[in-house]
């Protein structure tokens, strides 16, 4: 991926081999995914008046992120929680372990749970 504009010294879209366009794609949401997150927890403690008040915020943030994480590649993989699994890089029994835990452990395609 060393096709760069010369303007800008990055890669440009244009010149991209579609596999290279895709990495460059991933890698432009990792980075977009990143800045959510840090927004978050900036508002997050800009809210917070006493910091002796929070306790667990390891536990918090994943217990907030994970559940729609799981949702949306059990929405993406059509329900499918060997793809999905493969895709979170888990095994399948930690995945529906994980899936129980949020009560998504009937979830369909639809984004509903039973």
């Amino acid at each position: 991926m060393k096709k760069d504009d010369p303007a800008s010294g990055l890669p440009s879209e244009a010149l991209l081999s579609p596999a290279e366009h895709a990495a460059f794609s991933l890698e432009s949401s990792r980075c977009s995914l990143r800045q959510a997150v840090e927004r978050a927890m900036a508002n997050y403690f800009a809210d917070v008046d006493d910091e002796g008040l929070i306790s667990d915020l390891y536990e918090l943030v994943l217990s907030e992120v994970e559940a729609p994480l799981l949702q949306a590649v059990l929405k993406q993989t059509d329900g499918n929680q060997s793809r999905a699994s493969t895709m979170l890089g888990l095994n399948r029994g930690t995945l529906r372990k994980k899936l129980k835990q949020h009560g998504l452990l009937n979830f369909r395609q639809n984004g509903l749970s039973d």
